[in-house]
């Protein structure tokens, strides 16, 4: 359609684009081009923000007793006679009188949904861990008559696989669970409606029509009829709340809602792990702009629709097991939302909105969902990073990623899926794939293949280290081939995964909200990178000699050396090359093994809180670590090692290379506030130069925690006191009191630095 026949359009939709500036949006799907012509730049303070609305205060109010009982004990509801779909449930609403943003995952608020095309097992297991019983009807149709995503992956899996998760080198991988960290660009909604949404994926498919029907043909129009169906499924379930979403959305309350009414429909279809609402803060300002323009808003309205959507994000909750929730504790969902960065022009995207979604943070008091992200660049307004700051010294809630670095690769129109995943909204998804345990492979590679725990032949067998000493070459080499080994089996197993995933399991509605030929990538991890790498430090700088079980089994190690090795966290390229060089490597192996669908290989360092799950499962390793204890979360040091201070600790993560770790590098801090001789504004500014040089040195993510282990320690043994204590972990914000006791020693254990 050209751009003139685009206009003669909005004159029979009515006022939905009266203001914009015009451009290849108007012609095409293209949200970005919409923001990059539209969107007004924000350089001045916060001195404009304002506080909740009575309205908005009405409904937080009622929330609270589900929260408080929820505290007591855990899942309040589950609907477990029906399968979520886009319409399997009646309207819901917290408090229609005063609610201006509506819908609910299902009829009422903290009422959980199941999603039986994951998997059977899991649903029944997250019923009988929350005291519900699981529904026979569901339990026939799903054992008798549709398969599950998880019935396939299990199909399909080879004993290597099943041996691989079963002794814990393997782990977290979405076979029974969704996957997840796919961004659906829930704007597209609100800027041109579901009619003309429609219109674009039949021209999509009428492009394929005449193509032979090959497998990938074949897939792909089966895919964009359930995508187009998806689309006219969520137009109706927009009328059950009493709204027409077929045309652009004319206003900013609209605007929010049709945008909401998007998301909510990812979420009543998907219960992926990270569910992500990808970048809409500064595409929601031009409408709020427009609005304040033509005096029909008022900025006390618009932080109202700011803090009505977030508290909608904040009551979604998906029915998990024990097994999910110590891998992903405190029930998290990921609804990251990026604010800040600057498009390809120079121009800051920091608008005002980006101010106001950070403001709920104190309307509403510190939260972990949404995942808020703050796309940090240099090139930044100094106000917006010092009022970042501020938010993360009072909240804890904030994460930072680096705009600078991502941007090239990435463009200016990217979101972050789950925690630390950059992706191109509407052009790009991801099949995400959890992580491996190094540690434990390099322990493998000493043993022969053997587990050091159970001392079961798993990786194939070789000649295990000989000698009671530690040569640091050999065991590089070991290392090595058992590195090629887990490499392969990991892609083997990610193929079987995502092939099902999209058989049984397809994310209709999310993928309708992308172009039909996008960038596919597939997510690998690692986990254990600090403890494998102040091992191999301490086999090359020390001398460790290795004591034996009656089988031969290498169990435990000490350090006979006379000095202490380099340990990673203290700027000490000795140690970070070491670091540095593993990340490269295993990527390399990675990349050796074709993808399904031919995805692009990326790898991540990231753990969530799986670090204390992968820690208990691994022995004792050459840095001195002993069996069980948790690892350093994400791409940290290990606790207590990084001596040297915060900047220090900083700059040997910046060192890691995001050429070979392009699924994102988590790095969690923790700042002990103290009384100084510098005044508040000066901590300030300190905080905004340290966040600028490891930005510029390369660094790609930061969780910020100001906060002391006095309080922490009050909120093990108090917990009704901190209700909303919130702190970030390795890529996610967590209610404090909602971790597992284990979970809670090991965030205060780990280094609080008083300095920088």
């Amino acid at each position: 359609m050209k751009a003139s026949a685009a206009l003669r359009k909005e004159a029979e939709t009515g006022d939905c684009w009266s203001d914009f500036q015009p451009g290849d949006w108007l012609s095409s799907i293209n949200v970005r081009d919409f923001i990059v012509r539209n969107a007004t730049p924000y350089t001045g303070d916060e001195a404009f923000l304002t506080g909740p609305s009575q309205r908005t205060k009405a409904v937080w109010a009622k929330l609270q007793p589900y929260f408080a009982e929820e505290r007591k004990k855990g899942v309040l509801a589950v609907d477990a006679q029906t399968a979520s779909t886009l319409l399997a449930h009646k309207a819901g609403y917290i408090d229609r009188d005063n609610e201006v943003i509506v819908g609910l995952q299902t009829d009422r608020p903290f009422k959980r949904a199941i999603f039986p095309f994951g998997g059977l097992r899991m649903v029944e297991a997250g019923l009988k861990a929350a005291g519900f019983e699981p529904d026979p009807v569901v339990h026939e149709v799903f054992t008798k008559y549709r398969k599950s995503h998880n019935d396939g992956v299990f199909d399909a899996y080879t004993p290597e696989i099943m041996k691989c998760r079963k002794s814990g080198i393997i782990t977290g991988l979405p076979d029974a669970y969704g996957r997840g960290r796919i961004i659906g660009d829930y704007r597209r909604v609100a800027l041109y409606g579901i009619d003309r949404l429609l219109a674009a994926k039949r021209a999509e498919r009428e492009q394929i029509d005449d193509m032979w029907p090959s497998d990938d043909i074949i897939r792909l129009r089966e895919e964009l009829s359930d995508q187009m169906r998806a689309l006219e499924d969520l137009s109706s379930m927009a009328k059950l709340y009493g709204f027409d979403i077929s045309k652009p959305a004319r206003n900013a309350q609209e605007a929010f809602q049709w945008t909401y009414f998007a998301y909510l429909g990812a979420i009543k279809e998907a219960n992926g792990a990270a569910m992500s609402i990808g970048r809409i803060s500064s595409f929601l300002d031009i409408y709020i702009e427009r609005d304040l323009k033509q005096g029909v808003l008022d900025e006390g309205k618009a932080q109202e629709l700011w803090d009505q959507l977030v508290q909608k994000l904040r009551i979604v909750r998906f029915l998990r097991t024990p097994d999910y929730d110590a891998l992903f504790s405190g029930d998290p969902y990921w609804a990251t939302e990026c604010v800040g960065g600057m498009d390809l022009d120079g121009r800051t995207l920091v608008t005002k909105s980006s101010y106001r979604m950070l403001h709920t943070l104190t309307n509403l008091g510190p939260a972990p969902e949404p995942n808020i992200t703050v796309l940090w660049s240099n090139h930044m307004p100094a106000t917006f990073k010092r009022y970042c700051v501020k938010v993360s010294r009072d909240t804890s809630s904030l994460q930072y990623e680096n705009d600078d670095l991502m941007r090239p690769f990435w463009g200016d129109d990217y979101g972050i899926a789950c925690c630390v995943s950059a992706m191109r909204l509407g052009k790009q998804m991801q099949f995400f794939g959890a992580r491996v345990n190094l540690a434990k492979a390099l322990l493998y590679a000493i043993n022969g293949g053997r587990d050091e725990v159970s001392g079961e032949q798993i990786a194939p067998q070789t000649r295990p280290v000989a000698g009671d000493l530690l040569d640091y070459d050999d065991v590089i080499a070991k290392f090595d081939t058992t590195m090629e080994w887990l490499a392969r089996t990991y892609v083997h197993a990610m193929n079987c995964i995502h092939y099902m995933h999209d058989k049984y399991f397809y994310e209709r509605l999310e993928m309708a909200l992308h172009d039909s030929d996008i960038l596919r990538t597939m997510a690998f991890g690692i986990a254990g990178l600090s403890v494998v790498a102040d091992s191999l430090s301490a086999i090359k700088y020390g001398k460790i000699r290795v004591t034996r079980d009656p089988t031969g089994l290498v169990v435990d190690y000490q350090n006979e050396g006379n000095k202490a090795p380099p340990q990673f966290g203290n700027n000490d390229d000795r140690v970070d090359q070491i670091a540095s060089d593993i990340v490269t490597s295993f990527m390399a192996k990675i990349r050796k093994h074709p993808t399904y669908r031919n995805a692009t290989h990326t790898q991540s360092v990231l753990t969530i809180t799986s670090n204390v799950v992968y820690g208990k499962a691994t022995g004792n390793t050459p840095d001195g670590r002993r069996k069980g204890e948790p690892f350093g979360p994400g791409a940290n040091p290990m606790h207590g090692r990084d001596s040297h201070g915060w900047l220090a600790s900083c700059l040997s993560v910046a060192k890691l290379p995001y050429k070979d770790a392009q699924d994102g590098i988590s790095y969690t801090v923790s700042v002990a506030p103290q009384k100084a001789h510098l005044s508040e504004s000066q901590l300030i500014e300190e905080a905004v130069k340290a966040f600028d040089v490891y930005f510029d040195r390369g660094g790609f993510h930061m969780n910020l925690n100001v906060i002391d282990r006095d309080t922490l320690e009050d909120a093990m043994k108090n917990p009704d006191k901190y209700p909303q204590l919130t702190i970030r972990v390795s890529g996610y914000a967590v209610n404090f009191v909602r971790l597992t006791p284990e979970q809670q020693r090991d965030v205060i254990s780990r280094t609080f630095h008083g300095q920088i």
